[in-house]
Parts: C-alpha cells; sequence; structure tokens
C-alpha cells in the first residue's frame, strides 16, 4: 500500500489537507462529528460544512465520516458554486479521496475511491484544466491498482470513452482501443455474471405465476436488478461507440499483422477469436486460423462453439451440432453455459429449427433461470408458427395464447424485461381469438391441442 501512498498525493490536495494535527481535543471533535453527522442525515449540507472542515483540520483520522459525510458535503459544495471556488471545493473532493486511501486504507475499496476520483476529474475536465491524457491516467491507475473494486457502471464506460476519444484524436492505437474494450468488457462480464446468480437464488424454478419475497429480499433483488441494467446499458453503449472501429475491414488488417507474434499467446488469440466472431469476421481465413490455433494451444468451450459455426457454414450440421454440444460439455460455469446453449438456441431459431432451438433455450433456462430473453425467444417462435400449428382460423391464432404466456414468464423472472415483456404478451393477446370470437364458436374452457413441432396445449379463456 506504500506505493499507492506515494502514487495518490497529488497536485489536486488543498493546504488543508496537509494541515498537521492539533493539539488533541476529544469534546470538539466528538461535538463536531455529532453535528455534521446530524446536518448530513436531514441533507443539510450547507451547515454541515462548518464543523466538518473543522474535524477534518484538527483530526483528519477521527472518524471515517469525515470522508464518507464529507464526500456528500463537498458534492454538494461543487454543485451549488462556481467559478473559482467551485474548483477550489473541487480540488479538496479529489484531495478527500485520496486522503482517505492514506489515513483509512484497510477500510476502503481503492478501486472504487480512485474511480470516483478519475469519473471526478472527467466530469471537470474544463474546470480543473486537464487533458484526456491525464483523466485515462487517473483511470487506468483506478483499474490497474485495485479492478476487484473497481465496478462503477458509469466509471467503467467513461473510462472506455475515454479510450475512444484519445483513438479518434490518434492518441491511441487502435490495438490500445480493442485491448481496453475487451479488458472492460470481461470486467463487466464477471460482474454481470456474479449479480445474475445472485438474483438467480429468488426466481423460481418452476414457473409458477409469482413468488412472494420478504422486504429485505426484494430490496436485494431491485438493488441486483439496478446493477445488472446497467451493465447492460454500458455494454450496448460501449458496442456502439465501438461501431465502425472495430469492423472487419479494421480488424483483419490488424489481426494479420499481430498474429505471429502473438499465435502462442492463448489471451491474445481468444480476444481475436471472440472480436471477429462478434463482429461477423467468421468467412475471413484468418479467423479460422485463429480458432485451429486457439483450440490446439487451449482448446475450450468457445474454440468448441465456433468450430462448430465453421462446420455450419460448411453445410456439415451433425459435425456443427457435435461442437455445440461440446461446447457446452466444456462449460463448467453454469453462467457461462447457459450464454453457449443461448447462441446455439438462437443459430437454430436463425434457421427456423424452432424444435432445437426451444429444447436449447429450455436447457439454457436451466442453468440460468432469470434469463427472460430465452422465454422471449420461445414465445417469437410460437407467434412464428400459427399459422403452421393449426387446424383452423381459431386453433391458428390460438397459438398466441401460448407465445403470450411465455413473454410473461420472461418478465417474471427478469424485472429488467418487464415492460418488453408486457408488452410483447399484449401483442400477442392481441392477435388471439377475442371474447366475442369466444363467444360465437362457443369453445371457451375448451383445451386444445396445437400440433406441428410445438406439441402442446391451450385453454381457452372462460367468459
Amino acid at each position: 500500500m506504500k506505493f499507492l501512498a506515494t502514487l495518490l498525493l497529488s497536485v489536486w490536495l488543498l493546504p488543508s489537507c496537509f494541515a498537521q494535527p492539533q493539539a488533541p481535543n476529544p469534546e470538539a471533535d466528538r461535538n463536531d462529528l455529532s453535528n455534521f453527522d446530524s446536518y448530513v442525515r436531514t441533507k443539510s449540507f450547507e451547515e454541515a460544512y462548518g464543523p466538518w472542515k473543522s474535524l477534518r483540520e484538527r483530526n483528519p483520522k477521527y472518524h471515517l465520516s469525515i470522508y464518507t459525510s464529507g464526500e456528500k458535503i463537498l458534492e454538494y459544495k461543487i454543485e451549488n458554486t462556481s467559478g473559482t471556488e467551485q474548483k477550489a471545493f473541487i480540488s479538496d473532493l479529489l484531495g478527500l479521496y485520496d486522503q482517505r486511501i492514506e489515513l483509512y486504507a484497510a477500510k476502503t475499496k481503492v478501486g472504487d475511491i480512485l474511480s470516483k476520483k478519475a469519473q471526478l476529474m472527467y466530469d471537470y475536465k474544463d474546470e480543473l484544466g486537464i487533458n484526456d491524457t491525464q483523466i485515462f491516467d487517473a483511470f487506468n491507475t483506478a483499474y490497474k491498482s485495485d479492478v476487484e473494486t473497481f465496478t462503477n457502471p458509469k466509471a467503467l464506460y467513461t473510462f472506455y470513452k475515454v479510450v475512444v476519444r484519445m483513438y479518434d484524436n490518434s492518441e491511441k492505437s487502435a490495438e490500445d482501443l480493442f485491448t481496453i474494450y475487451d479488458e472492460i468488457s470481461e470486467k463487466i462480464e464477471e460482474e454481470v455474471k456474479s449479480y445474475t446468480k445472485l438474483v438467480n437464488k429468488y426466481v423460481p424454478q418452476d414457473e409458477v405465476e409469482s413468488v412472494e419475497l420478504s422486504s429485505k429480499d426484494a430490496r436485494l433483488v431491485r438493488s441486483y436488478n439496478s446493477y445488472l441494467r446497467g451493465y447492460d446499458q454500458i455494454s450496448m453503449g460501449m458496442d456502439k461507440d465501438l461501431g465502425d472501429r472495430a469492423n472487419c475491414e479494421n480488424l483483419i488488417p490488424l489481426y494479420t499483422k499481430n498474429y505471429e507474434a502473438n499465435k502462442n499467446d492463448g489471451l491474445w488469440l481468444q480476444r481475436a477469436m471472440n472480436r471477429m466472431g462478434t463482429k461477423g469476421c467468421t468467412e475471413d481465413p484468418l479467423f479460422i486460423q485463429i480458432v485451429e490455433q486457439k483450440n490446439s494451444l487451449e482448446p475450450n468451450a468457445d474454440t468448441a462453439y465456433y468450430l462448430g459455426i465453421l462446420k455450419d457454414k460448411e453445410g456439415a450440421s451433425s459435425e456443427a451440432l457435435a461442437y455445440y454440444n461440446q461446447a457446452v460439455e466444456l462449460e463448467t460455469d453454469d453462467y457461462a453455459k447457459a450464454k453457449i446453449l443461448f447462441k446455439i438456441a438462437t443459430n437454430f431459431k436463425g434457421k427456423r429449427s424452432y424444435g432445437n432451438a426451444r429444447s436449447y433455450y429450455r436447457k439454457a433456462l436451466q442453468f440460468n433461470p432469470s434469463m427472460g430473453k430465452a422465454y422471449l425467444a420461445i414465445a417469437q417462435m410460437y407467434a412464428s408458427s400459427a399459422n403452421d400449428c393449426g387446424t383452423d382460423n381459431f386453433s391458428k391464432r390460438a397459438v398466441y395464447w401460448l407465445a403470450a404466456s411465455e413473454a410473461r414468464k420472461a418478465g417474471r423472472v427478469d424485472s429488467n424485461m418487464s415492460k418488453a415483456a408486457a408488452q410483447s404478451a399484449a401483442n400477442y393477446e392481441a392477435k388471439a381469438p377475442q371474447k366475442s370470437e369466444i363467444f360465437s364458436a362457443g369453445r371457451a374452457g375448451e383445451v386444445i391441442r396445437i400440433g406441428c413441432w410445438i406439441g402442446s396445449s391451450v385453454t381457452v379463456p372462460n367468459l
């Protein structure tokens, strides 16, 4: 931790941060702490500033609240000042972050605090008169110092945006851009995996209509889903920002140039393989070369999956399926296994092999029961098959009730999909026989058997 203390002492510290502790004054310390703590609780930050500043200058190691509450106080002051006064408060907050790490290292998540510092520098870049290189260095220090606690979705996304901007300004190379993209994407994936596993503890395994959670558990699930929603949003933002900067025309020359130097580097091969696969560069001979090299060097679930893709393109369906199943077997993590199963299912769905697709979607749900998008995909396949799986107009349209039922399941297992699930279910319900048609046909309460690949039954609603 000594190297951090040296690293973190920066020009952003105000003279007050360097003030030598004054003579002990326990009564004043207690009073100031009690006063600013009470003010912070009522969000009276202006009133809290005086006693907080006094205690911090007199005895900066007296209590952790000097830093936890001090952050809120200074954020308030920054938001409600301007010009040189605002800049002084910004600098003071930057110094407060450093001071907390120095004095409360054991009670501080370094990656979290340093990422807050970097984010503050980004937010007030113009006020501080700093450049992207300085901001990048701050984020990179946070990431390299303690990646485990560098988890804030906004900070991760900002880190990436700074690199994109530096790339566009020719301050970072394409390789730098892709490396940071991969590192942050992998970090996000780990966080998503962690929160998904937490959510899955509260998802019913038997597709019941609803499940009652205690108020405490409900709060936990809302918190987990909030993080998942945040990570999903920044993943989409990152992919949008990357855009054509990482199309096949740019990736193939870069990876071709660097292949020989990295052909025995498993991580490089993995990232190149994934990037080319994601961007649809699977037709290029270099992709095949990278997949085969990775498979010979470090065979894993991803290489097996991509070998399946290649066999699919050759028209060797049975060999492709064998590789897909091998990918599932090689993966030991439930979350990752579900992702592979979902990709296999989606591949079958794209080929209109709906029976196989549903089978793999359901297998994915066994390993990740909160994967609402699998239910929506099944619902879409049911709806697409309505004209093919009924014997008359009524029974064909009855398929939409099945589709609506699957769509509603998506919202029950994944609250972040509740709106989309409800909209899909309503859309399917509108296409199913309406009350007047049920009455005219006299089929209320009837069980209709749906044939073809669906092979299921649906009960006509009672009037």
